[in-house]
């Protein structure tokens, strides 16, 4: 076979362990930037990033080069390291274990791209429990006994 050919357009979700809110509008867009940093060295593109203070959503297009595993683990790696380094927050950082991961056509870039990047608004009227498990209605996605939510419970 001569060359490779593909398009992916993938939305993942994850979350700040525990559920914790610890993103703060003060530096997002910086972390934001270094996330969109990450995915374009590895050959990917982004195609939009927003989140709210305990999740985050990611859309870009995958090259099939690389698993999709492989990128978000290196994405959450990462950024974590970035966000530690640069002691943007005061508590202990860290992105909670899995992830969704959802494929679209490209008919709804547009509408996936408005809704990453209009989180804020979203969640106005929608939780993130809400919100993940109607993306997971959605795709058809059979949930089981999978643990969804590691919450934080102060002492």
């Amino acid at each position: 076979m001569a060359d490779v050919f593909s398009q992916l357009y993938i939305q993942t979700v994850f979350a700040v362990k525990q559920r914790q809110a610890l993103i703060s509008p003060a530096w997002e867009n910086e972390l934001y930037g270094y996330i969109t940093g990450v995915i374009d060295k590895r050959g990917h593109k982004l195609l939009a990033i927003g989140g709210m203070p305990d999740h985050i959503h990611i859309f870009f297009g995958l090259k099939p080069a690389e698993a999709l595993s492989d990128l978000i683990r290196e994405v959450k790696k990462a950024s974590n390291a970035f966000v530690k380094e640069n002691q943007f927050c005061n508590y202990d950082f860290d992105w909670q274990n899995g992830y969704g991961a959802f494929s679209y056509s490209r008919s709804h870039m547009d509408g996936v791209r408005k809704y990453v990047l209009n989180q804020k608004v979203h969640h106005r009227k929608r939780t993130f429990e809400e919100e993940f498990f109607k993306i997971l209605t959605d795709f058809g996605v059979e949930i089981g006994q999978k643990r969804m939510f590691d919450f934080f419970v102060p002492d």
